[in-house]
């Protein structure tokens, strides 16, 4: 059975050396928690100054992932629902699991969740007006080989409006959690597709204040893994820490 390995890929525990050199994080790379232009975030910020609150024992040592809590399906959201296939066109979306060195960081569960083909999620509290695809759940998970290396199969989620302001429309996106080596390191982003037009409208993105951060979550088309008269292939890889770091909605800082 595959685990993770401690502190998310550095066997030494997070050592500086000559083989695990420290990249310092850029603080400018992450979004404000206050955005007045993403409505929300105006009542959800912090109003008072972070506490720190001490892990337990549990939380610190655990979970350790196995490829035997990982079905035969879970990473194929287009069959994993029913076993019929759902609507939408297929893509898959793959990448790798890295740490600031660019090492790949293996059995690392990765989840995945996201609207169907029409823009619309499974959730009773979804009021869009889009139908619902009975053949699609639309959440999946897996876990990185020893590479770091991922992959699902999915069908290309549509976009949907929100109530932000007039009319703000969500651009097409696949929701990501990673898992580290125990229960508090849980990270959460967002991948978007590569010529999305409204990706640059969208209130949420323009939070992020570098390009460079937006476009690390922006997926290219991956023409290599294309299968022929199946499915297009969008590459996303993940970086935990340092100045290369994916933009995380829930733990600026990485792993």
């Amino acid at each position: 059975m595959s685990q993770i390995k401690p502190a998310m890929g550095h066997p030494a525990g997070g050592r500086n050396d000559a083989r695990n050199p420290l990249i310092a994080r850029d603080r400018d790379w992450h979004p404000a928690p206050l955005a007045p232009g993403y409505k929300t975030s105006v009542t959800r910020a912090p109003q008072r100054p972070l506490v720190a609150m001490p892990t337990t024992l549990s939380e610190q040592t655990g979970p350790a992932f196995g490829h035997g809590l990982i079905g035969e399906l879970d990473n194929n959201l287009i069959l994993n629902f029913t076993g019929q296939p759902a609507i939408g066109e297929r893509i898959i979306v793959h990448g790798r699991v890295t740490d600031e060195n660019g090492r790949g960081v293996s059995g690392t569960l990765v989840e995945a969740w996201q609207a169907n083909a029409g823009g619309r999620y499974r959730h009773k509290k979804d009021g869009y007006l889009a139908p619902l695809d009975p053949n699609f759940g639309g959440c999946g998970r897996t876990i990185t080989a020893e590479d770091g290396s991922y992959e699902f199969l999915t069908i290309r989620p549509g976009a949907y409006p929100w109530p932000n302001r007039v009319n703000d429309w969500r651009p097409m996106h696949i929701h990501l959690s990673l898992f580290g080596s125990g229960f508090g390191q849980r990270l959460i982003t967002q991948l978007y597709f590569e010529g999305d037009p409204l990706i640059a409208r969208c209130p949420i993105v323009h939070t992020i204040g570098q390009d460079k951060a937006i476009q690390s979550l922006i997926a290219p088309l991956d023409m290599n893994r294309a299968i022929p008269m199946d499915c297009l292939a969008y590459r996303f890889d993940v970086v935990l820490r340092g100045r290369r770091q994916t933009v995380f909605e829930n733990r600026m800082e990485g792993m």
